[in-house]
């Protein structure tokens, strides 16, 4: 994983009948699929939602997770 800025946001969209991470890295930008960021991307373990890897590294750095 590249050197991540600290603060930006997470939400958890719907596609189709997976939930999929989202990115953005403030309010101005529009949420983007995680896989959009290759930089921060990890892979996920078998049988969990898509971006759970991510996710949690992303918290570490000061990431937000937004409710949708």
């Amino acid at each position: 994983m590249a050197e991540i800025p600290t603060g930006g946001q997470m939400l958890w969209k719907r596609e189709g009948e997976e939930r999929v991470l989202h990115l953005r890295h403030n309010d101005s930008e529009p949420w983007r699929p995680y896989e959009e960021f290759p930089q921060y991307a990890l892979p996920d373990p078998d049988g969990f939602s898509k971006g759970i890897a991510t996710f949690l590294a992303l918290l570490k750095k000061d990431w937000i997770a937004v409710q949708s």
